[in-house]
């Protein structure tokens, strides 16, 4: 199951996806609504995490919109450090869950 990080600051989604990839999960990622917005309308996606410094505005309408393209499983996260611990730790069972339920 593909999944979709949503985060402001480059560095800290490279540093979830270069988790992800390193525990074999399947992940993309971007900075601005936007590209979010444009990801999700390929229907590939089936997780999606939003993490804490997008604003509640940004954060509500893409939740509605990955409801209406197929996502059905979306994660609220704010990372603190070791992000890789954290990932590990609060993210990954959570899209382990998501895929069982497929």
């Amino acid at each position: 199951m593909r999944t979709l990080v949503l985060g402001r600051t480059p560095a800290r989604v490279t540093g979830v996806l270069d988790t992800f990839r390193a525990d074999g999960f399947d992940a993309e990622g971007v900075s601005t609504d936007e590209e979010a917005l444009k990801l999700l309308a390929t229907e590939r996606f089936g997780v999606l995490i939003i993490g804490g410094g997008v604003g509640p505005g940004s954060r509500a309408s893409i939740k509605e919109f990955a409801a209406q393209h197929r996502v059905g499983r979306v994660i609220d996260g704010a990372l603190t450090a070791p992000f890789d611990v954290y990932v590990r730790r609060e993210f990954e069972p959570l899209i382990r869950e998501a895929i069982a339920a497929q």
